[in-house]
């Protein structure tokens, strides 16, 4: 793959979709924020999602070099989904109480998924990159930056909040995914 000089338009245009893509790690950050989190898990969880926005949108441009844009739409689709079931979920175990175990975000699958969810918008916008021969040290540098910033400002966040909120925070930070994930399905 071909390097480009990285101009200011491009430089322009990378911020902004790496602070789009952001914005969804945002929003998952809020929810689990609002759940409850220690301050260790907090960093955990915003290295994990930086890593794998750095990693997504790095295999999307060399597959989106040679495989062209075939998974645009249906990646945006499978993140909706995740976020739609994870947000569910997380409101169906509020309403039920102690009887539904909640999705936990502490074992590495739930870790995986939570990290594979909020970056697998960043795989499509990598292959449409790839298509365009974008500068890829550019890319893939803002898209963990904004990616781990964004998480633990929203992972902090809802933290904050989440005393205030009491036993609806559980509800609250699912109905938050709820809403993202219908928006990125449609």
């Amino acid at each position: 793959m071909i390097d480009t000089p990285l101009q200011a338009g491009q430089l322009l245009t990378l911020l902004i979709i790496a602070l789009a893509l952001g914005l969804d790690a945002f929003s998952l950050g809020l929810g689990i924020g609002l759940k409850g989190i220690r301050l260790r898990e907090v960093v955990k969880l915003g290295a994990i999602i930086a890593l794998f926005h750095v990693l997504m949108p790095l295999a999307g441009m060399f597959a989106g070099h040679y495989v062209g844009s075939l998974l645009g739409g249906v990646a945006t689709t499978a993140a909706g989904i995740l976020l739609v079931l994870l947000g569910g979920h997380m409101i169906y175990s509020s309403l039920r109480g102690d009887t539904v175990q909640s999705f936990d975000h502490r074992s590495s699958l739930g870790l995986l998924v939570l990290a594979l969810s909020v970056s697998v918008d960043s795989f499509s916008v990598g292959i449409t990159l790839g298509m365009f021969a974008a500068n890829i040290w550019a890319t893939i540098l803002l898209f963990g930056f904004f990616g781990g910033l964004l998480s633990v400002l929203g992972l902090m966040l809802g933290r904050r909040v989440s005393g205030n909120l009491g036993e609806y925070g559980e509800a609250c930070g699912g109905a938050i995914l709820l809403v993202f994930g219908i928006l990125f399905i449609f």
